[in-house]
């Protein structure tokens, strides 16, 4: 049941000879009250529940593991089933005064192959379900607390944009979650076409990974640049009006010596100029067989300042997590844990 909208849950209904407000009931049920089980639905009918328990399955998972960070951070651990096999993703819980927002995954490994990424590394395992998706929402302790959300875990959401769409409609509609599309925010690499339909179907935050403006040193560390160059993504973010309350990010992981000094900000200014848009600066956290190091402060703070000063706004993420590899390329689906 979980990952089907109200009009599928109506059909569901309908199909076990239920009344079509059972499918109504359900969604508020599963969505609103983020119950775990049938069971809990208590203004539905014990034979109704019996009818839905024979022929379907809630779908809620509980997480296999949890992993506590000392600043807070929490890190889950959820099996799912791809291809046929049983895989492991991660969501991280991310608190940070009043808000808890959680970094949810998409696919089980990547298809993108950032050098830098531990997602990455470990290749494509397969894409996550709606549910899949929807139950890292459910099923952690901090469901009921939840005030936004990121597509930053462990793959790329365009790849798999079916399920994500759809878990997004699940995520803002009134009969669903009923969030503001301005608490989420989705982060891609640029997959241009399923691009245009998140740009005109939703109004979602949007967050581009960048992470060098030179198309020639981005291809090294970032395969996909081949398929999708840096500037085709910009051609199409431009297109789109972020004055107002959509906002549009960039993700820049400071490698050192890599892409931290002032030919990049320059460049990086001159790629950007003209676009309402903001720099995040993100801290590179160290891997196995990986040639860099993270920025030194310094640079990091003067790459900031300059960007700042040529009226593009730039700022420093804070780390979280990291003690738990829970922290922005760590995700490895327990793959890192020893």
């Amino acid at each position: 049941m979980l990952g089907k909208n109200l009009q599928e849950l109506r059909q569901a209904a309908a199909g076990l000879g239920l009344k079509p407000f059972v499918g109504a009931q359900l969604a508020e049920w599963m969505y609103v009250k983020k119950v775990r089980s049938f069971g809990e639905m208590t203004n539905i009918s014990k034979a109704s529940k019996a009818l839905l328990e024979e022929r379907y399955s809630l779908g809620t998972e509980a997480p296999s593991g949890v992993a506590d960070s000392r600043d807070g951070t929490r890190k889950y651990l959820f099996e799912v089933e791809c291809n046929g096999e049983r895989s492991a993703v991660e969501a991280v819980m991310i608190p940070d005064d009043d808000r808890k927002t959680l970094c949810v995954s998409s696919q089980a490994g990547c298809k993108m192959a950032c050098r830098f990424c531990m997602t990455g590394r470990q290749g494509f395992h397969g894409n996550l379900s709606a549910a899949d998706i929807i139950n890292q929402f459910i099923s952690i302790d901090e469901a009921s607390g939840l005030t936004n959300a990121v597509f930053m875990g462990m793959g790329e959401p365009l790849d798999n944009y079916g399920a994500v769409s759809r878990a997004l409609e699940i995520l803002t509609a009134p009969w669903g979650f009923a969030w503001s599309p301005k608490r989420i925010t989705l982060s891609t690499i640029g997959v241009v076409p399923q691009l245009k339909r998140f740009l005109d179907e939703t109004s979602c935050h949007l967050a581009v990974s960048l992470h060098n403006p030179f198309e020639d040193e981005r291809a090294e560390m970032m395969p996909a640049q081949k398929a999708w160059p840096i500037r085709e993504v910009l051609e199409l973010v431009r297109r789109y009006d972020f004055s107002g309350q959509r906002r549009v990010s960039f993700e820049y992981t400071m490698f050192a010596g890599w892409n931290d000094d002032k030919r990049h900000a320059d460049a990086l200014i001159r790629l950007l100029r003209g676009l309402e848009c903001r720099v995040n600066l993100i801290r590179f956290h160290r891997i196995p067989d990986f040639p860099y190091d993270c920025a030194s402060q310094v640079a990091m703070e003067a790459f900031r300042d300059r960007l700042n000063n040529n009226g593009i706004t730039c700022t420093i993420r804070a780390s979280r997590g990291e003690d738990i590899f829970a922290a922005c390329g760590l995700l490895a689906g327990g793959h890192n844990r020893g």
